[in-house]
């Protein structure tokens, strides 16, 4: 499959962009500028007429490729909030077997189904980069099992999402791409990362922050219908999960939920199983399951408004990367350290994702 964008031609080697490596790709505006590398016509026409203002030429937001770190529930959020706003060509990265509670509305799941679909958008399990672009084309998101991240050196996106919420950084940086955000505790811009997005509820939840730092985790979790740690399920101790209910069945006070190994975990409160881990082994006070207070089953199957919330600070932190004037500080200064600009978000996915 050809993607869309502008050919990027390596002096003496037309057309080939895949081998060059991330360092390569994090330093071409400098190499355009010393003549190392040339370019196409088109986007040398294109960089000449953006640095005198506003990028107007730049590729359709559409085009921009995205990696999220993470298909748990937030990250999903975000994902179907930037494929909604027609950012379509995402890739998700998760582990052999995640351990998601919220699985409804989790493109994690395509990891045990091979596929999911969540509020209408499909995420599908990808094995390579090739399939990755086969799934593209069908207008689905790429899920691969990729611990080590190494997608990432592969197909050198635009945009980086770390959404493990994991509440503190686990090697995400500024340089492994144009444009890298953090979501929640352990991340601070400009330093580590290009932008935070906080994930604390409050007043400041899903804001996008561009100098500072998100909010330290508390480990309380947010009232829902005057409910806060009541709603949360939690394993005993580490052993082997074995359903009794599922999401979506109500439940009352004192039912047993499930079983890890044979010790039973059961509701504090009355509502309705939002949540549930797969029958897999966990940790010790590993979350493995949530209840809904409010009762209303059709919560379960819907994107929670936190999630959308961090969906929208990160898409923010895309357009306000992505649509600053060619000749600004903050350009200016990221061209002078090699980490790219505005104009030239995409050009390296240009080729064959096959």
């Amino acid at each position: 499959m050809r993607a869309r964008g502008y050919v990027w031609r390596k002096r003496g080697k037309a057309g080939d962009h895949r081998s060059h490596g991330p360092d390569h790709s994090r330093s071409v505006y400098h190499a355009i500028e010393s003549g190392m590398t040339e370019m196409s016509p088109t986007l040398e026409k294109t960089l000449k007429a953006g640095t005198a203002g506003p990028c107007r030429h730049r590729r359709g937001m559409r085009d921009l490729s995205v990696v999220i770190k993470g298909a748990g529930e937030m990250a999903s959020g975000i994902a179907h909030r930037l494929f909604m706003a027609n950012i379509t060509r995402i890739c998700m990265i998760e582990i052999e077997r995640p351990l998601c509670v919220r699985r409804t509305v989790s493109f994690c799941e395509a990891v045990y189904n091979g596929e999911t679909e969540v509020e209408g958008v499909v995420g599908r399990l990808v094995c390579d980069r090739a399939d990755l672009g086969l799934a593209w084309e069908r207008g689905q998101i790429g899920v691969i099992v990729d611990p080590a991240w190494k997608i990432v050196a592969d197909i050198m996106p635009d945009v980086i999402v770390d959404a493990i919420m994991a509440k503190k950084n686990l090697g995400t940086y500024r340089d492994e791409a144009p444009l890298v955000i953090g979501v929640g505790p352990g991340f601070s811009a400009p330093h580590v990362v290009h932008a935070v997005v906080e994930s604390n509820r409050g007043a400041n939840l899903g804001r996008a922050i561009y100098n500072g730092a998100a909010e330290a985790h508390t480990g309380i979790p947010a009232l829902t219908a005057g409910f806060s740690r009541e709603r949360v399920l939690r394993s005993p101790h580490s052993g082997l999960v074995r359903h009794v209910k599922s999401i979506g069945d109500p439940v009352t006070r004192g039912d047993t939920i499930l079983y890890v190994d044979d010790t039973p975990v059961t509701a504090a409160i009355d509502g309705v199983v939002r949540g549930l881990i797969r029958d897999i082994r966990v940790w010790e006070d590993e979350k493995v399951g949530d209840i809904e207070p409010r009762g209303d089953a059709s919560y379960c199957l819907t994107i929670s408004d936190k999630a959308r919330a961090i969906g929208g600070g990160v898409l923010e932190a895309i357009m306000h990367y992505v649509n600053r004037p060619a000749d600004s500080s903050q350009a200016r200064d990221e061209r002078e350290a090699g980490r790219g600009h505005p104009d030239v978000l995409s050009a390296r996915n240009s080729g064959d994702l096959a």
